[in-house]
């Protein structure tokens, strides 16, 4: 099935939803023909502070986080920008420069 968003055919199914791997947008195949897209977030997700997070918001790394095929770890006080929420233990999908797609867990960011 292929991506609403940014039309690429990799993706797969994760019952009841569809997952891009390019963009890591998640869609109902039936919202998908209804032109509705709506994000699959069940649980509000918190920053280490408390601090409710939303699609699009940026934030700041409050530990060195190691990257797993990487020689250098990300470290504390990185900002990064326009933050997208997803189901699951690493809740936070975002690109970092340097090193492309990341999936962090809200318990290492605060909301700038």
């Amino acid at each position: 099935m292929q991506c609403p968003i940014c039309h690429s055919d990799i993706t797969y199914e994760d019952a009841p939803k569809w997952v891009c791997t390019q963009c890591f947008h998640e869609w109902i195949p039936t919202a998908e023909e209804s032109n509705e897209s709506t994000p699959l977030i069940n649980a509000e997700i918190k920053d280490s502070n408390g601090v409710l997070l939303q699609n699009g918001d940026t934030v700041l790394l409050i530990k060195d986080l190691p990257v797993k095929g990487m020689l250098k770890a990300l470290k504390a006080g990185l900002k990064v920008k326009n933050i997208r929420l997803s189901d699951g233990d690493h809740n936070i999908t975002c690109k970092i420069d340097g090193f492309g797609v990341m999936a962090l867990k809200s318990e290492f960011v605060r909301k700038v």
